[in-house]
């Protein structure tokens, strides 16, 4: 085997676990019923004209199963961590007393689980592409090989085929973690 196969093939492994990773993360910040720090990772407040991540500024706690303290570090910060709260996709209207700002999620409405169910299931897709491209360009790098004379062409089939197993893999955990964030959603 020509030592570039083992390459091709570990890089487009790399590139698939990447997505995958990628897609759980997305996964955890899609909303269920209970309250999470991911939920609030894209949330940026706007602090000294500069865009910042809302963890960077604020503390979150959790008291509750549906119930965020938000308390930025800064108390100058406030209002731009509230107005951020409340402009987030999150639904929410938080309660400022001055030292910390309580949020409040609402139970979610089945309309509401089902809008999360394909908001998934688009996240979920977007995964298998990114995986599938990766497949693409290893492919296509290993029938250069082959065209090049490089490989032979035994070896470039069996290339391939060890790396449709190794998309199918990917793939699979995809479909697992969406199955696992879909039943979440739905569980009430």
């Amino acid at each position: 085997m020509s030592d570039d196969t083992p390459s091709i093939l570990k890089d487009a492994e790399d590139r698939m676990s990447k997505s995958v990773e990628v897609t759980k993360e997305e996964f955890t910040a899609i909303r269920t019923g209970r309250a999470s720090a991911a939920m609030f990772q894209g949330i940026t407040v706007e602090y000294y004209g500069a865009p910042t991540p809302l963890n960077q500024i604020a503390s979150l706690q959790f008291p509750e199963a549906r119930t965020v303290i938000v308390t930025p570090y800064d108390k100058t910060a406030m209002s731009g961590v509230e107005t951020a709260l409340r402009e987030s996709d999150l639904g929410v209207n938080p309660t400022n007393n001055g030292d910390y700002l309580r949020v409040v999620l609402p139970a979610l409405t089945e309309e509401r689980r089902k809008d999360y169910v394909k908001l998934a299931r688009n996240k979920a897709e977007e995964g298998r592409v990114s995986v599938r491209a990766s497949r693409g360009n290893a492919k296509k790098a290993i029938e250069k090989l082959v065209k090049d004379k490089e490989i032979g062409e035994d070896e470039g089939t069996r290339a391939e085929k060890e790396l449709e197993l190794v998309t199918k893999k990917y793939i699979d955990q995809i479909d697992e973690a969406l199955g696992l964030k879909e039943t979440e959603l739905e569980t009430v």
